[in-house]
């Protein structure tokens, strides 16, 4: 018995000595730590398979995902010319009216328009003169912020200032890389006007989720604020880029086709033009985020950093 409670003695001490304040800190400290490196541990599999699924959705859609784009950035410009052409008189009254220029600028006005519009689009979608449809295209957007009074309107300057970046995106996806000095040798230099131009189409493109941020007392409008401007700051410095504006695409098409859903409204009402307005202006731009996640950020990113590290 004797040697039985000493040996209950040894243990208790042992005890004690584990559970000491000093000690006890340290093993809570090394818990926390290990259960820290474990939660970052499974962030990054998470992580990894989500990149590794964008990446198979790319490989299978990489013959068509530069087409999609571009028929989804054109589209605030396929459905404005359009709308020219068939509210000719009303959109020339209307010019008439506001800037009491007579009835021949505001023919002028909505020619250029209706050519400019759907002439560019004609030629986005064939590649053909890229660059000049982009011009031609850029030229009807700075035209319209100032004919619609648009430059005082805080929200629809910051959507015209997403679309503008995503022209640019388009600028860029079709400059070609800088031709060797050899033939089959690829050229040593960093084609910094495209990525120049894939930078400031990133920074361009944020502006449009800052019309969509609602400060309200909402859980899930919060959530969504909260993913949306996360998301829209990584696009923006080249973060996980191609994921990134993968899933800003998700979560703008679902708003976009939840709070703009204008063909539920009566033609008579002055709402749906608003809500088609807004609708494909942002289909726009998801044409822009689709151009990222088909081009990738660009030199000017940290994703392309991470490479020289």
């Amino acid at each position: 018995m004797h040697q039985n409670d000493n040996i209950n003695m040894c243990g208790l001490r042992k005890l004690f000595f584990c559970l000491s304040p000093h000690h006890s800190s340290r093993f809570l400290t090394i818990a926390y730590v290990s259960t820290a490196v474990s939660n970052m541990a499974l962030q990054k599999e998470w992580l990894a398979k989500a990149e590794e699924i964008a990446d198979q959705i790319l490989r299978h859609g990489k013959h068509v995902l530069p087409t999609i784009a571009r028929l989804c950035l054109i589209s605030t410009f396929l459905e404005d010319g359009i709308r020219m052409w068939v509210q000719w008189s009303e959109q020339r009254e209307y010019m008439d009216m506001s800037w009491g220029c007579g009835k021949f600028l505001a023919t002028v006005f909505v020619l250029v328009n209706l050519i400019g519009q759907l002439g560019g689009c004609v030629m986005v979608i064939g590649r053909f003169r890229v660059t000049i449809a982009c011009g031609v295209l850029f030229f009807i957007v700075v035209l319209q912020t100032f004919a619609y009074s648009i430059l005082w309107d805080v929200q629809f300057l910051f959507r015209n200032l997403a679309l503008i970046g995503a022209l640019l995106l388009v600028l860029a996806e079709s400059r070609v890389e800088g031709k060797s000095l050899f033939a089959g040798v690829p050229s040593l230099g960093d084609n910094k006007p495209k990525n120049y131009l894939q930078l400031t189409g990133r920074v361009l493109l944020a502006f449009m989720f800052i019309t969509l941020l609602r400060f309200e007392f909402s859980f899930l409008q919060a959530a969504q604020d909260v993913l949306g401007s996360v998301l829209m700051v990584l696009v923006t410095i080249g973060y996980k880029t191609k994921l990134s504006a993968l899933i800003l695409v998700c979560l703008l098409g679902g708003l976009n086709f939840y709070h703009n859903a204008w063909w539920n409204i009566p033609s008579y009402k002055p709402l749906r033009d608003f809500l088609k307005y807004d609708f494909f202006q942002t289909l726009s731009v998801i044409g822009g985020l689709l151009m990222i996640v088909s081009l990738g950020p660009g030199g000017v990113s940290m994703d392309e950093h991470k490479k020289k590290w």
